[in-house]
């Protein structure tokens, strides 16, 4: 054993229970299986001409690190309930970290600096899809795809991929897969989570696949001629993710009518519930989906969203017809799913329209899916839990469960909802006010409105923003100190929150 091994129980006790070396050693395994995701761009490279060393590089020293860290903690492989928390938290740091080495490596100016680097690499993990990068197409198409690569890796999520994959997961990984997967528990999840993790990786990759598909079928047919294949796969890999990050420099705008409505199908799709999907295609009847109320209540939203921004389009001679009806529906569906893709710069639509886009950023998708935000069946239960405290108000004698497809939630549940959704609330209140002095003394200039919605954006996993941020613009303008807030509020956002919020509790150390 060596020197940095026989140094770890003593941490543990000190640490009071948390086995902090068993929660290193599986990081640094999810870490080694990691840098073999460079291989794509690594091939791009070179069927590009372009220099394959960034990628290389990366893989070297992510392979190293992780074989580092697995050989001092190694013997410390069991991973319980308090270390579940703590594992999927670093394994998105660091994932970013490992995900921002190309960047470095690439010497490309746009990431020179290490903060902006992690930032961009922070977005692609957590799909959340806002950038620092004033020029994209000025980047080689190797590192563009790598940037693409990391909200596909991202989006079904990364501890869901190693638990479909790695047999070292195949016990304990339930609290793992809870702790990752977007949305509040429900239901039961099945007996076997291995099995559910690649139910959902395999259909995943067969709509990234279908989506790939159906846009080179518009580059084939002359529908759109701006796609090309290489924006077919870079649209796909970020669509499925509800990612947003594309290789054009104004996003979905310079493509046609056809691309933009086969995009819209798959963003409707992505910020559906992948679990339910399944079920329907398995069984081949439709009503596991849509006889879902969340499901019901995701698409009724996007179908008012849709329709309230194609009127005001239409009211204020923005658009017309069918460009204003596909505009209000690209638009609704890109931000409530948080995909954050743009068909137009939206930051100079009316106030309206902006306020529909800022409030939608609040909804999210549904629960399993790869959508951000606050999840539509947390709405769908806070909306309920005010009906009964209204009617417990009038009738205090009543007892009246939360219902959920006609079946009790617990109270567990709708107390998680709860504190989810303060949390939630705190957060944002707090970022929006970072950001604002922050502005203040870096002299961006923020108006209020702005830095709602670059902290509902970040914090959501949205991407655009508005101002400087917006779907045409870049993040780039603002201080260290917002990007760095701005990076924490996509983290937290990716998990949840609670998991990363526990860790900071002194009874998650103590025994």
């Amino acid at each position: 054993m060596t020197a940095a091994a026989q140094r770890w129980p003593t941490a543990r006790r000190r640490r009071g229970g948390v086995d902090v070396a068993a929660a290193a050693n599986l990081v640094a395994e999810l870490t080694t299986y990691l840098s073999a995701a460079f291989a794509l761009p690594t091939a791009a490279a070179l069927w590009y001409g372009e220099s394959p060393w960034p990628f290389a590089g990366a893989a070297a020293i992510t392979l190293a690190a992780g074989l580092g860290v697995g050989r001092a903690t190694r013997g410390r492989e069991r991973v319980g309930l308090r270390e579940g928390f703590l594992v999927v938290s670093l394994t998105w740091l660091v994932a970013a970290a490992v995900g921002a080495l190309p960047y470095l490596l690439s010497g490309e100016e746009q990431l020179s600096s290490p903060i902006d680097a992690y930032f961009e690499a922070m977005s692609g993990f957590t799909t959340t899809g806002s950038s620092v990068l004033t020029d994209i197409p000025d980047l080689p198409r190797s590192l563009l795809l790598w940037r693409q690569l990391t909200q596909w890796l991202g989006g079904m999520g990364i501890i869901v991929l190693a638990l479909a994959v790695l047999p070292r997961l195949r016990v304990g990984g339930r609290q793992l897969f809870q702790s990752e997967a977007p949305g509040p528990e429900v239901e039961p999840l099945s007996a076997s989570i291995r099995s559910t993790a690649r139910r959902l990786w395999l259909l995943y990759l067969a709509l990234t696949v279908a989506e790939v598909a159906a846009l080179s079928a518009v580059a084939v047919t002359d529908l759109d001629p701006e796609m090309t294949f290489f924006d077919a796969l870079a649209h796909a890999l970020t669509t499925m993710p509800t990612g947003g990050f594309s290789p054009r420099g104004r996003s979905l705008e310079e493509f046609g009518a056809a691309t933009q409505w086969v995009v819209i199908a798959f963003m409707v799709l992505a910020g559906a519930n992948f679990g339910l999907m399944y079920v329907a295609l398995v069984r081949r009847d439709g009503r596991a989906l849509l006889g879902n109320e969340e499901v019901r209540l995701y698409l009724l939203l996007l179908a008012l969203a849709a329709a309230v921004l194609a009127v005001d389009l239409g009211a204020h001679g923005v658009a017309a017809g069918e460009h204003a009806v596909r505009a209000g529906a690209f638009q609704a569906v890109a931000i409530m799913t948080t995909t954050g893709y743009a068909s137009a710069d939206f930051a100079v639509w009316p106030a309206l329209a902006a306020a529909v886009l800022v409030g939608l950023m609040f909804v999210g998708g549904t629960a399993a899916s790869t959508a951000g935000s606050v999840k539509v069946v947390r709405h769908l239960l806070i909306g309920r839990i005010l009906r009964r405290e209204l009617d417990q108000t009038v009738h205090p004698e009543i007892v009246e469960p939360i219902r959920l497809q006609r079946m009790p939630v617990e109270e567990r549940t709708v107390r998680a909802v709860i504190a989810f959704f303060l949390l939630y609330v705190t957060l944002f209140a707090a970022g929006t006010l970072v950001l604002m002095f922050d502005s203040e003394i870096g002299g961006l200039g923020l108006a209020p409105f702005e830095a709602v919605a670059a902290a509902a954006t970040t914090l959501g996993n949205v991407g655009p923003a508005l101002g400087p941020a917006g779907p045409m613009g870049s993040f780039q303008p603002f201080g260290d100190a917002s990007k760095i807030v701005m990076i924490l509020l996509m983290w937290l956002g990716r998990l949840e929150i609670v998991p990363v919020i526990v860790l900071f509790t002194v009874r998650y150390w103590r025994k």
